[in-house]
Order: structure tokens, then C-alpha cells, then sequence
């Protein structure tokens, strides 16, 4: 039998990690409406923003051929949200999936281990993140 740990499982064992609760969000285009693409990616844009400065998008973008030079017409986005149906509420409401241009994958994720470094220049107020 496969080994196939359960959450409360995990969960223990990570005990004092951040164990914090996100939704991650897999994208690809509809096969048949990569025309309307151009045409929908303000709309996009604009409601990604919109979800970023509301602080429940913590992270997006698209992902690139191995080789870094082209997009394979995939993206994921990463939400903060109180539980997956308002998570998908969230990408139902984007113009991409709204208007049958990409469909989604929605998978709740827990953060345990990571970090994020900021750089503050006062000098030349300039910031950096990685």
C-alpha cells in the first residue's frame, strides 16, 4: 500500500513551521481561444492588481520554455484566501477565465519553509526584493 500521509499528519510534523494555508492556481490557455488572448490580458492584468492590493494574490505569473526564452502559455498565481470556494470565486472572477479564454487548477497549498529578503536604500531610495 502506498504510503499516503494525511494532513493532520503533516501538519504534526511540521510543528512550528508557518503552516500557512494558500491556493495555488494553475492556468492554460482553451484550446481554440488563443485569439482572444491579446485582447483579454488588460482585463487580466488589471484584476490581478486589483486582487494584489486587496492582499489576497501573493504572487503571479507566467511559466517559460526551459530554456527561458518563450512562454509556454501556462501561469500560476498563489492566493491568500479564507477557503477554497472563496479562492475560486476569486479566479471565476478573472476576465481570462470569465470569458473562456483560460481554464484553471485550484490547489490548496500549505507554506511551511522559504524566505524572502528585502534590500531598503535609503541613499538612492531604491528596493530590491529576492
Amino acid at each position: 500500500m502506498p504510503y499516503k500521509p494525511t494532513r493532520a499528519m503533516i501538519e504534526q510534523e511540521c510543528v512550528g513551521m508557518l503552516q500557512m494555508q494558500l491556493f495555488v492556481v494553475f492556468t492554460t490557455p482553451v484550446p481554440g481561444q488563443e485569439h482572444l488572448l491579446d485582447a483579454v490580458t488588460p482585463d487580466h492584468l488589471a484584476h490581478q492588481v486589483r486582487l494584489e492590493r486587496a492582499g489576497a494574490l501573493l504572487a503571479a505569473g507566467p511559466f517559460w520554455t526551459e530554456d527561458g526564452l518563450h512562454h509556454t502559455g501556462e501561469g500560476m498565481f498563489i492566493l491568500r484566501a479564507d477557503g477554497a470556494e472563496q479562492a475560486r470565486a476569486l479566479c471565476d472572477a478573472d476576465p481570462m477565465h470569465a470569458r473562456g479564454v483560460r481554464r484553471y487548477t485550484l490547489r490548496p497549498w500549505m507554506m511551511n519553509e522559504g524566505g524572502l529578503t528585502v534590500t531598503l536604500r535609503f541613499s538612492d531610495q531604491t528596493a530590491q526584493i529576492r
